[in-house]
């Protein structure tokens, strides 16, 4: 079996990861990136925020299954000190009473806070960077069903882990087309590398199309005569990277340390104990835009232990590049966000540090697309699955894709139902 991927964000480097840890040898699985740049769209530049139940009824399987999973990798690898897993006291500060409950909150251009299915009872917890002035969030969550990662670094992890196991990543390269054996099954793909321009082609039984927001025009360029059309687009969103005076990062003595799996105390046995990482805040509210009679929801992440504040939720069509390194950022959107920063941290307590754009898959329906390609019940192009369109939960949900999707390409039962997720 020699699986493909296309696409090395961190679906595509979560499916390669699981499929590593598995029956496949790691040196037939290859991933194909086509950015001379990694995780240069929305898997390195996107909030973090890991939930584990605030999805619809088609992914919130998915959703749990990645929620444990990402804590148990972090517990596994230190999470918290290589890519910042925290758990994540989730609020909100919204200007207008939040309905929770099953809605298309990205559609309605609202908070996803109203995505949660549950509020919890205040206490005096608060962010230490919000200004004073703002009164008590609501809490939505306190941290048992809500998380924090640095994306980038989860990734730069993932990939790691890929290539120390034997995987093959081609990058930058882009795949130009696939053969088929007389009796229609894969066989192989041709691979051009954009940095040399030299084709070659390699083994191909399995193809995995995880490009993002790329994706349709991925499966459009392959299969030019499916009549199949793949229904995911694209959202940008600009975001900002903060650095709050009143939230400085945690000395190096803070990061929580491994206690050792077998230790004795006044003589009881304590196994497998491990000290959880300090938490940190999401902050979830609106805002009237200054230009308009509209509103738009920002959302505010803090990241442990790097003392970041990643600020979001300003959205617009803005057309996709071929290529994410390709982003040319809306001056006026970021002067949206220093001036929603300035208000809720307070003028001239903060430093920017960054400032981004990136493309998000999204689709019509609002869940991703986990599964075989095919139209109704029968395949359309057998040997071939689809995963993307995870829109601002690409980083939440990535690992329980990459695990779903590496059992259906091996052909084994998948971990949780996923048949209201696929094409």
């Amino acid at each position: 079996m020699a699986i493909v991927i296309i696409g090395a964000g961190i679906i595509g480097t979560s499916t390669a990861y699981y499929l590593s840890q598995s029956e496949t040898p790691p040196t037939n699985i290859h991933l194909i990136e086509s950015s001379p740049e990694l995780f240069a769209s929305a898997s390195g530049y996107a909030a973090g925020f890991l939930a584990r139940d605030w999805f619809s009824a088609a992914s919130t399987p998915l959703g749990r299954l990645s929620f444990d999973l990402h804590k148990k990798l972090a517990e596994k690898h230190n999470g918290y000190k290589n890519w910042g897993y925290s758990p994540s006291t989730a609020t909100s500060l919204a200007e207008t009473n939040l309905e929770h409950g099953e809605v298309d909150w990205m559609g309605e251009g609202t908070s996803r806070a109203k995505a949660a299915k549950r509020i919890a009872e205040n206490d005096d917890t608060r962010p230490l960077w919000l200004a004073q002035r703002h009164g008590q969030p609501d809490i939505i969550d306190k941290g048992d069903g809500t998380a924090q990662v640095d994306p980038y670094e989860l990734c730069q992890f993932l990939m790691s882990e890929c290539r120390a196991q034997g995987v093959k990543v081609h990058q930058p390269a882009k795949a130009t087309r696939v053969t088929r054996n007389p009796s229609g099954t894969l066989s192989r793909i041709h691979i051009l590398s954009t940095e040399t321009l030299e084709e070659f082609e390699i083994p191909c039984t399995r193809l995995v199309l995880a490009a993002g927001a790329w994706t349709r025009e991925v499966f459009m360029n392959l299969f030019p005569s499916s009549k199949l059309r793949m229904p995911i687009s694209s959202l940008a969103g600009h975001s900002l990277l903060l650095r709050s005076k009143h939230w400085p990062p945690p000395t190096p003595d803070a990061f929580p340390q491994p206690v050792p799996d077998h230790t004795r105390v006044r003589g009881n046995d304590i196994q497998n104990k491990t000290q959880s990482p300090p938490p940190c805040h999401a902050l979830f509210t609106s805002e009237n835009l200054s230009s308009s009679t509209s509103s738009y929801s920002p959302e505010l992440f803090a990241r442990l232990p790097s003392g970041h504040i990643y600020i979001a939720g300003l959205n617009g069509n803005y057309p996709l590049p071929a290529l994410p390194t390709e982003r040319q950022i809306d001056p006026s959107a970021i002067a949206t966000l220093k001036a929603t920063s300035e208000r809720l941290l307070g003028k001239g307590e903060f430093e920017v540090e960054r400032e981004a754009l990136c493309w998000r898959p999204i689709t019509n329906r609002g869940t991703p697309i986990v599964g075989p390609v095919k139209k109704g019940k029968e395949a359309e192009e057998e040997g071939v699955w689809v995963a993307a369109g995870h829109g601002p939960w690409g980083i939440s949900l990535s690992l329980g894709t990459g695990m779903v999707v590496s059992e259906m390409v091996e052909g084994r039962d998948v971990s949780v139902d996923i048949s209201g997720l696929q094409l």
